[in-house]
């Protein structure tokens, strides 16, 4: 060692007084060099066969310089701390190091001395590695709230020379995208620091990743909470209408975006219900005191972490019960009402609803209430008849609605006259073996019963029709009907003649119309003929008897 340490020392004596040429050529390629710890590295040179007295290589680690070793004539001085591990090549004047370890990183410079004492000198960085290992994330919170918070995520790792990169899952986090972004980095280590943190900072996996020239290893995902919300909160109806059946299935669905879960609370017309979740059931609704009302519904989402509460627009509407068991009553079943002499009273009710609208029906049209015989509640509710009349019989409807539901009953009102004025229609006069059908009507409620008298003798016709299949002289004579209403009591009757003639004496010869148009068309034809006469007369010159 102190032989090596006196040749250092002579060169460097050398070279204060001859001075060097380091600037006149290169005789090292550019650096740095990179290494792994433990494994070997060649420092090699751009010299090609030179011819020199001394090349000195030395080490410089920042704090102070060591002598490696020097080959000269007399052979290759490798300084103690370096035995066994450095050698140089005479050839070329390349210094190989082994065994290297982190404390062999630092500058390496050699000096090249010639028999003439000119010296050449250059220098090279060399990187000793440690491989990337051990890169984890850490925060310096468990969880953050959006735009309260601001979070600081440490990546580290072990290894030298390391270069670190943040990632978003696998978009590169990028300090300058963001005035909310900086990254502050250290021999070891980089900070992330996320100002007013956003859900969608975090939505994905953060990972570190740790680079030195030898290898490259990211760290395991990284995941932390992000509360936010409650967001704009909204309420859907089931149903949208303003009016809902008391008996439906109806309910209210508030939502909003929010982490943690919000809390749901109901109000009714700011009033707070006893009813908590997403779901406002129908029935929840039917426990307020006011449930008929018409009345408005909020939802409030909380969120406990960020201590925000929000409120939704308001849904209004009432609850109604549909109508159901609606009856129609009147004169009791049996009751016989004579028309001119009975009244009836028609009542239309519902057993279960409130009523909105009332609407009467006679025979399918609105009956004619004119405020003296016909009159009408004043809701509606009941119709009067006074005095029944003939046309006071038929079906009798109400309908029922409210917002809801529509109901309607029906009755049949029966109302006894008659019989009226009874009619025979038929035949007068008919020839021999015609057939012949007499018709009696008379208007009745009931129907009425029919008897016949041929020439005031009762037949066995007990029917609204008398019919002869082929006339015979001994019919010709007066056939008499007669109605009769069971209930009333009334007996209406009408006679209707019958001539019986022989065969031909009822061919009609031309008719009244026939007879007036062969009138009609012979004038016609005379006036034409007329016409033309005294066309040609004025055409035809008339000659003077002078």
């Amino acid at each position: 060692m102190a032989t090596a340490t006196a040749t250092a020392a002579i060169v460097a004596l050398l070279l204060g007084l001859s001075g060097w040429r380091g600037a006149a050529r290169d005789i090292l390629p550019p650096g740095p060099v990179d290494a792994a710890v433990g494994k070997n590295v060649t420092l090699a040179t751009l010299l090609q066969n030179p011819e020199y007295s001394f090349i000195i290589w030395n080490f410089n680690d920042g704090r102070e310089q060591t002598h490696v070793a020097t080959a000269g004539r007399a052979g290759i001085r490798v300084n103690e701390p370096y035995a066994g591990r450095a050698s140089v090549d005479a050839t070329s004047g390349a210094l190989r190091l082994s065994a290297l370890t982190t404390d062999d990183s630092g500058d390496f410079s050699v000096s090249v001395v010639s028999a003439d004492g000119e010296t050449e000198i250059a220098e090279i960085q060399l990187r000793v590695l440690e491989p990337v290992s051990g890169v984890l994330v850490s925060a310096d919170a468990a969880e953050a709230v959006e735009h309260n918070s601001t979070l600081v995520l440490t990546c580290a790792a072990n290894g030298s020379f390391l270069r670190f990169t943040w990632l978003n899952e696998t978009r590169p986090v990028v300090a300058s995208d963001s005035e909310r972004l900086s990254v502050e980095e250290s021999e070891a280590s980089s900070r992330l620091t996320i100002a007013g943190v956003l859900r969608t900072d975090l939505a994905r996996p953060i990972f570190c990743s740790a680079a030195n020239q030898l290898e490259t290893e990211k760290s395991a995902p990284f995941t932390l909470p992000v509360h936010y919300g409650p967001d704009e909160v909204t309420v859907t109806a089931s149903d949208p209408s303003r009016f809902v059946r008391a008996d439906s299935d109806f309910n209210l669905t508030c939502a909003t975006r929010s982490s943690p879960a919000a809390a749901f609370t109901w109000y009714q017309n700011e009033t707070l219900m006893d009813s908590a979740g997403p779901v406002l059931p129908l029935e929840a609704v039917r426990r307020r005191p006011l449930w008929r009302e018409m009345s408005r519904y909020t939802c409030r989402a909380a969120n406990a972490e960020t201590e925000r509460v929000v409120a939704s627009p308001a849904v209004s509407f009432a609850v109604v019960e549909a109508l159901s068991g609606v009856q129609l009553s009147g004169p009791a079943v049996g009751a016989v009402l004579l028309a001119g002499e009975d009244s009836a009273n028609l009542s239309c009710r519902a057993a279960a609803g409130a009523v909105d609208e009332r609407t009467w029906l006679k025979d399918g049209r609105p009956p004619a209430i004119d405020g003296g015989r016909v009159t009408a509640a004043p809701d509606g509710s009941w119709i009067s008849l006074a005095p029944l009349r003939e046309d006071d019989n038929g079906r009798y409807e109400c309908r029922l609605a409210n917002a809801v539901s529509e109901q309607k009953a029906a009755y049949e009102l029966v109302v006894n006259y008659g019989p009226e004025a009874a009619t025979v229609n038929g035949e007068s006069a008919v020839e021999l073996r015609d057939a012949v059908t007499l018709r009696c009507t008379a208007a009745s409620v009931p129907p009425a019963n029919f008897t016949w008298k041929f020439n005031g003798t009762l037949t066995d016709v007990k029917t609204p029709t008398y019919a002869i299949a082929e006339a015979v002289y001994k019919n010709t004579g007066a056939y008499t009907c007669q109605a009769r209403n069971v209930v009333t009591g009334k007996n209406v009757s009408s006679t209707h003649n019958l001539s019986v003639k022989e065969e031909g004496a009822l061919d009609e010869g031309l008719s009244d119309g026939a007879i007036a148009g062969i009138i009609i068309g012979i004038l016609a034809a005379l006036g034409v003929a007329i016409g033309v006469v005294v066309y040609c007369r004025q055409k035809v010159p008339v000659e003077s008897p002078y």
